[in-house]
This record gives structure tokens, sequence and C-alpha cells, in this order.
């Protein structure tokens, strides 16, 4: 599944520190209503990555509500609680990422199952190999523990997100055995036959390289106003 990181209605991709703007060969940045346009041609699910949401807790609603129209999206903005959760499933997203990293412990998570069962929990590794965790009422920092913990509650789904480092296989091959995983984080679709070897359910991959082979067709610059829901260029 292909990864969209979302900043202001800018498509970007990682950089040294930190996510910054693509752009198109010849210079503008890529219009984010083609780049899904392009995606959805080859791919029938998207993974958006709402920067505003995991920066500053302010995710770009009008930009999913418009994007959702076009593919199944699963959407990671960041969520810190269960109403952000459910906000984010309004927009039409078909599922709300709640990231060890963001969401404030177990209480959220059951509230947010209690609301809607549209969720994937995600398992974020920090570069020294511990689960990143925003609240220490998970009691406990075991994988295994904590995506039994998350099962038990609800979420089937799990994504293993490894930061500045190579998955882990056997512990992805582990947690598959529980249940659908899924790998983000570093994975690069040169993983495939780790994955398959795993058994998990699939990968999440960056678009970096997909967007270097683009830019031979004119982008537009499409950009909505901060005061308006987001159009198409296609739209009448």
């Amino acid at each position: 599944m292909p990864c969209l990181l979302l900043r202001k209605g800018q498509v970007c991709v990682p950089g040294p520190d930190g996510p910054v703007a693509a752009h198109s060969p010849d210079g503008p940045p890529f219009d984010p209503f083609d780049v899904v346009d392009r995606l959805a041609r080859d791919y029938s699910m998207l993974y958006l990555v709402d920067l505003d949401g995991l920066e500053h807790g302010d995710p770009q609603m009008d930009y999913l509500q418009e994007i959702s129209r076009d593919v199944t999206l699963w959407v990671d903005g960041g969520v810190r609680t269960a109403e952000q959760a459910i906000d984010i499933l309004i927009t039409g997203a078909r599922r709300a990422v709640l990231s060890s990293a963001y969401l404030r412990g177990l209480r959220q998570l059951k509230r947010a199952w209690r609301l809607s069962t549209e969720l994937v929990f995600e398992m974020e590794f920090e570069s020294s190999g511990r689960v990143a965790l925003a609240d220490p009422s998970w009691g406990t920092e075991d994988p295994g523990e904590l995506a039994r913990i998350v099962r038990e509650t609800g979420p089937d789904h799990l994504i293993v997100s490894p930061r500045e480092t190579d998955p882990d296989w056997n512990l992805v091959g582990r947690l598959a055995a529980g249940g659908p995983t899924w790998v983000d984080g570093s994975f690069n679709p040169r993983d495939l036959p780790l994955l398959v070897s795993a058994q998990a359910t699939g990968g999440i991959f960056h678009i970096d390289e997909i967007l270097q082979h683009w830019g031979e067709e004119p982008l537009s610059k499409t950009k909505p106003s901060e005061s308006q829901s987001p159009t198409r260029d296609d739209e009448n």
C-alpha cells in the first residue's frame, strides 16, 4: 500500500531531517489530487500520513474528505483521543490509524473501539528498537504483550513501524501469527520476499521512488484556499 505524506496540502517525501515538500522535475510541487489519481490506477488502497495532524494536532479534514472519494483510505493523523479518531472517519476514511506514539493510552483505545470498529493500531518503534509509547498506562513495553492487549480490546489489524532501522522480521512473524499484520516505517518493496516469509498481510511504502519517474506530463498546482474545501481540476 503506497504511503502519501501530506503537509498543508503539499505532497512530501522523507528527508534526512524529516519530511520535505516534493517537487516535480521542472520545479512545481506535485499536486496531491494528481498524485492520488495516478496511484489509484495501480493500487486500491492508500495510506495517508497527515503531517499537520501528527505535528500540530490539526488534521487536514478538507483534503481527507476529498481524497477519500476516489480511493480506499487509511489515515494516520496523529490521533490522541477517541474523538479525534471519529473525526477522521467522518471524512470518509476507511480506517483511522491509532499509533502508540500518539494515542493517550488503553483507555482512549477502548473508547474509540466503542465508537467505531474501523480502527488500525500502529506500534511505532524508536531507532533503539523500543516501542514508542505516548502514555505509560499501557503497562508494558513488550511488543508481543502490547499486541495481545490491543487485539483483546478490539482492533485486529496491527502495523509494525520501525524508524531508522530495518524491520524485525522475526517479530513481524510472531505478530502475524496472531492476526493481520502490516509493516510500515522502513519497509521497502524490495523487502517483499521477507514480508511473504513472515506471512504478514502487506507492506506500506513511501512513494518517493515512484515520484522520481513522474514529470513527463505537466502537473497542475491546484491548492485550495484555507477558507474553501479542495476541488479537483476535472470537476464540473
